[in-house]
């Protein structure tokens, strides 16, 4: 239920547009939808040199914060906390927002709810995180890896106990913070959602013979591509199959070098960041979605792909599953099996009716996820968040959940 509009939001976020990720476009959507519905929404996130923060027509008013670039990704940029604490808390003084929807632990996230919290201002906090994703980042060997994911997930719940309520976009996403330490308290699964009509285009015809396979995504460690160009030598030669490969990362030199030593390199195109219509179009033309990676917590690539009508192969890890229900709307292969990948794709690819029939059967699953739901559901959130805060005194409003460490 939607209500009456808030008199203010404020969304903060580590990563937001121009950043291209699944947070950062989450934060873009949300904090769109909601000024759409009549909400005064205002974006707190880093600065970067494409965009110094605006007001768009209609839209969120975008305040960016002083940050830095960083060693770890080409683009990731973040603020320190002591520079923007000052900044971030005169913000809060003069927007005076109803609720403060923080979407990470770090810098932004936390400077914010430490305002908010010293402002008696409720706090909803949404993950979207995973350690075990940053660490690739870095070199360091297994075993010290191992220890900075247990040490993260530490602080990530000592900062999000914090918030009235806290969200994660599916329910093995809750899970993981349940079995991290985030226990107690109001947690819930909210699907990030999508505008799910953007992507019903009618399927183009292909007038070749070739059999396209997608993927849609960053081009970094966890996202597994080189599983997907590996399997393309083991398809039957029968199959005249092309992959096309949307999007960029610190891994994309690497794929492309890999797809010349497989001898795939004329069946694979690198097509890289293209614009949003660009991206409906691929998912127009293909025939099957690939999406090898192993640290989706909701996979929204995957879901524009479902509302598009076409069938998934996807790696049987995180919250996949909660997506493809194999031999329904697609198939699951084991984690970095890639024989098993390439029989899966197959399979697929060699049943033109079977493909249909699992494209529909994807975009009835999907539809739970329409972002209209997603909205109305945070909106909700919003107001449950206040009402905690009320009831807990504007002196004393801690948060329920506890750490069990």
């Amino acid at each position: 239920m939607s209500g009456s509009p808030l008199r203010s939001i404020v969304i903060g976020a580590d990563t937001y547009p121009p950043d291209v990720n699944g947070a950062g476009n989450f934060a873009h959507r949300l904090a769109t939808g909601l000024a759409g519905r009549g909400h005064d929404v205002h974006v707190i996130c880093p600065a970067t040199g494409a965009d110094p923060g605006r007001v768009a027509p209609g839209g969120p008013t975008v305040h960016r914060l002083a940050s830095h670039g960083t060693p770890f990704h080409p683009t990731f940029r973040v603020c320190l906390p002591w520079q923007i604490r000052g900044s971030a808390a005169r913000l809060l003084e003069r927007i005076a927002p109803d609720v403060v929807h923080v979407q990470s632990h770090f810098a932004v996230g936390r400077t914010l709810i430490g305002a908010a919290r010293r402002a008696a201002v409720p706090v909803v906090a949404t993950n979207h995180f995973m350690p075990e994703n940053l660490v690739r980042y870095t070199p360091l060997p297994d075993r010290l890896a191992d220890a900075a994911c247990r040490l993260a997930w530490r602080d990530f719940v000592r900062v999000f106990r914090r918030a009235q309520i806290v969200t994660a976009p599916t329910p093995r996403a809750v899970e993981l913070m349940r079995r991290n330490g985030l226990i107690g308290g109001v947690v819930l699964p909210v699907s990030c959602g999508l505008d799910l009509h953007r992507f019903a285009q009618p399927t183009v015809s292909n007038e070749s013979a070739e059999l396209r396979v997608l993927f849609v995504g960053r081009l970094d460690a966890e996202k597994n591509v080189g599983e997907l160009l590996r399997a393309l030598p083991l398809l039957p030669p029968r199959l005249p199959v092309t992959a096309e490969i949307v999007g960029d990362g610190s891994r994309r030199r690497e794929l492309e070098e890999l797809a010349r030593a497989l001898g795939v390199a004329d069946r694979v195109t690198f097509h890289g960041l293209v614009s949003d219509q660009e991206v409906l179009d691929a998912y127009a033309r293909c025939d099957v979605f690939c999406m090898p990676g192993t640290a989706e917590l909701q996979s929204l690539a995957t879901m524009e792909a479902m509302a598009a009508g076409k069938p998934v192969v996807a790696a049987d890890a995180t919250a996949l599953p909660h997506l493809v229900h194999s031999g329904h709307n697609g198939l699951l292969f084991p984690p970095g099996d890639v024989p098993a990948l390439a029989a899966a794709l197959g399979s697929i690819l060699d049943d033109p009716e079977g493909r249909t029939l699992m494209g529909e059967a994807g975009r009835e699953i999907v539809a739970r996820h329409d972002l209209g739901f997603t909205l109305d559901t945070f909106e909700t959130v919003y107001r449950e968040a206040a009402k905690i805060t009320t009831a807990l005194g504007r002196e004393s409003h801690e948060h329920p959940a506890h750490s069990g460490r």
